[in-house]
């Protein structure tokens, strides 16, 4: 084996997959390993993140009016402006990851700076506990949290297009209390979805989705649970948003996912207990009406009230620097200038001042021995996800994290509110025991994948959700089987049947023409694989169907083709609109049925010459600095890769343009433990390495393709290749 190395005695080297493993006396040696590995295969990537979580990609990177509108937004969320108050929160052992783990990202970069950032001129300062608390705020928000602000926005524009209450009733059932239409079309939008601003174009990664579930000891060969993961996030970029890594002290083992930037396993598994994680679409962002003159904002019964004003300057290469004031009240950040007079918005994300309760808490779970210890540990999380946990003495649990705000009864917070009122003001948190959560289920599995998982709560977090297809079919082949093994959670991992294709088929199929085109649809297996005509021919059906309803009869032909081409909402949010097409009746049906909008479906869908489904569903995984501009033959980007699957099979297949690029849902990383075993078994779309020239760069990309799984375990004592 080329490279080898004999003999070696350090406490770091990579396995034959590439992968780091690291061995320390103590929990802090090893995270400081991690850091130091980090900075090492990743640095690139951390650098790019905090540059553009600091807002100063355009003073180092580039000064396009792109790039500094990028700048503002995530000046805007100023979540790098108040991080000194967390890290005084942070407990003994946490400071105590976190200095080490700094010390080795900085003692990479003492050593070798990514040399990409030479061609910028820039030399990166000390990383510190602050970008820790940062990067923590950008991976719990970024097209996570965000999407759901994005669908509170659309609703202010579906009011101020016109749309009726009725209409708005049927989209958004259960959550519109506190209505009030004829404010809302007050409202000065500054930004529109149907017309948005590129907030970004580099390294912040687009993550949404994910399945993870857990099967108990019954229904498995070897009598313990197996734990199952596999985060859709975008895989059209290089390198992959995951890093893989193997710790080891003389005690322990601790082995998984984690993400360049903070001392965490997000995924992963100990000797005791393994975990897993999915987003939640927990509803922690909320928007108030804020009337406002002269600066100042108005509070019951007649007061004005200034606005604080902060007052950023954004530096710009070779250009002027450009100033922005933003304007803060207790609700947020105003979105438009109140010395205009007008009714504005300003928003808020729970979690914004984040960052020491979710690292006290989540550096403990390394230590946790069962699920119900786990399961209060991972409650106390501050940013939302579906957790899903499973222990060596036979259980398994789902756990939601994240802040809920307390609201008024009858107020679900997807509404716009009068921010003058008291009573529509947060009233605390929610209590973390009165989170979903769900501990040894009888039927033996607990499955999520975005949807709707309020049953299991005292509360309801959620409000707009992702369907519950691939939950629906990934759960009704684990009720069917008793002798789970992880291979049989490999092929679920590859599974592309749609339960959503076959709900829409059971109305259309008898509608279909005798027609070559139909026979091919009808006899459609309902799996959308690469080379599957019916696949195809579906989603025409199922796009002309979205056409003749809601453009229709709703917000035009030409703002549906756009929010289906360039935005995610229908990706996102398909199941809100999918109530109403499989709906018998409906008021967006108009005077027309739902049996004469399949059939003029249908037939145009029809008209189009069949072609296999992976045809057009190819993407080139691109560096996420250079982002496609260098020539094909330096190796920068790979591909094409084809993306098998839709948005609603177990295997998600997303392709779309987003904020002016092309993006795409995929599993981006697949793990499977067993918890008989010390291993997890794992398929990276990339490599451990941000290094092109490294042999690292896309070395477990094959296997993501062909659905191989490699062996991860902390007992593999061959050190194979120098780190």
């Amino acid at each position: 084996m080329p490279n080898r190395r004999i003999n070696m005695n350090d406490n770091i080297w990579r396995d034959k997959y590439g992968v780091c493993h690291v061995e320390g006396k103590e929990k802090k040696d090893v995270f400081g390993l991690m850091g130091y590995a980090h900075g090492r295969d990743r640095g690139m990537q951390l650098l790019l993140m905090r540059i553009l979580g600091k807002g100063r990609a355009s003073e180092l990177l580039d000064s396009s009016d792109e790039v500094l509108e990028i700048d503002k937004f995530f000046r805007r969320m100023n979540w790098a402006g108040s991080t000194a108050s967390e890290i005084d929160n942070l407990s003994p052992e946490a400071k105590e990851v976190t200095d080490e783990y700094c010390k080795g990202v900085n003692r990479a970069f003492s050593e070798k700076v990514p040399w990409e950032f030479k061609l910028f001129g820039y030399q990166p300062e000390p990383w510190c506990t602050e970008d820790i608390i940062l990067i923590s705020r950008m991976i719990g928000y970024l097209t996570l949290a965000q999407s759901q602000g994005e669908m509170e926005r659309l609703l202010i524009e579906f009011v101020q297009a016109g749309m009726d209450e009725a209409r708005l009733n049927e989209l958004f059932p259960g959550i519109l209390g506190g209505l009030d239409i004829d404010l809302i079309k007050k409202i000065e939008l500054q930004e529109r979805i149907v017309s948005p601003v590129s907030l970004w174009n580099l390294a912040a990664p687009v993550m949404m989705a994910s399945n993870n579930w857990a099967v108990s000891g019954k229904k498995t060969v070897s009598g313990k649970p197996i734990l199952a993961n596999d985060p859709h996030l975008e895989v059209n970029r290089l390198p992959n948003v995951w890093y893989e890594i193997v710790l080891k002290t003389k005690d322990s083992y601790a082995m998984g996912g984690t993400m360049p930037g903070i001392p965490v396993l997000l995924i992963g598994k100990t000797p005791n207990l393994a975990w897993s994680a999915t987003y939640t679409f927990m509803d922690g962002t909320d928007s108030w009406i804020e009337k406002c003159k002269d600066g100042k904002y108005m509070r019951e019964p007649d007061q004005w009230i200034p606005f604080t004003e902060r007052e950023e300057i954004i530096k710009r290469k070779k250009k002027d620097p450009v100033k922005i004031v933003f304007y803060e009240n207790g609700h947020g950040v105003l979105e438009g200038d109140p010395n205009k007079e007008g009714y504005y918005i300003t928003t808020a994300w729970a979690p914004s001042m984040s960052g020491a309760v979710t690292l006290n808490n989540i550096t403990k779970l390394l230590d946790i021995k069962t699920v119900e210890q786990g399961m209060d540990i991972v409650s106390r999380i501050e940013t939302s996800w579906n957790l899903i946990l499973a222990d060596s003495q036979g259980n398994i649990g789902y756990q939601m994290s994240g802040l809920m705000p307390k609201r008024r009864e009858g107020i679900s917070g997807f509404v716009p509110l009068p921010g003058w009122e008291e009573k529509n003001d947060w009233q605390g948190f929610e209590k973390p025991e009165d989170l979903p959560r769900c501990y040894n289920p009888e039927c033996g599995y607990f499955v999520t994948s975005n949807q709707d998982l309020n049953e299991y709560g005292n509360v309801n977090p959620i409000n707009v959700v992702m369907g519950p297809y691939r939950s629906d079919r990934i759960g009704k082949l684990l009720s069917e089987k008793n002798d789970i093994t992880c291979e049989y959670m490999y092929q679920l991992h590859y599974d592309v049947f749609s339960t959503q294709a076959e709900s829409f088929m059971k109305i259309l199929a008898p509608l279909l023409p005798d027609t070559k085109q139909a026979e091919i649809l009808r006899n459609w297996n309902l799996e959308y694989a690469a080379d599957s005509e019916g696949a195809f021919l579906f989603d025409q059906f199922y796009k002309n169907l979205y056409l003749g309803v809601f453009g229709a009869n709703g917000f035009g032909t030409e703002a549906v083709t756009y929010l289906d081409k360039h935005t995610g909402i229908f990706n996102d949010f398909y199941i809100n609109f999918d109530r109403i097409l499989l709906s018998e009746k409906s008021v967006w049906f108009g005077n027309r049925t739902r049996e004469d909008i399949y059939i003029q479906a249908a037939e145009k869908a029809l008209n189009t010459r069949p072609e296999k489904w992976g045809d057009d569903r190819k993407v080139i995984m691109k560096n996420i600095l250079f982002d496609g501009k260098l020539p094909k033959f330096l190796g920068f980007d790979r591909g094409p890769i084809t993306i098998i699957g839709s948005l609603a099979t177990p295997h998600q297949g997303q392709i779309f343009e987003s904020v002016g690029r092309q993006t795409s849902f995929a599993p981006s990383l697949r793990m499977v433990t067993d918890l008989s075993s010390d291993a997890i078994h794992t398929n990276l779309a990339g490599g451990p390495s941000d290094r092109r020239f490294s042999k690292w760069y896309c070395s477990d990309l094959e296997n993501w393709i062909s659905g191989k799984y490699k062996k991860l375990s902390p007992n593999d004592s061959e050190k194979c290749y120098k780190f």
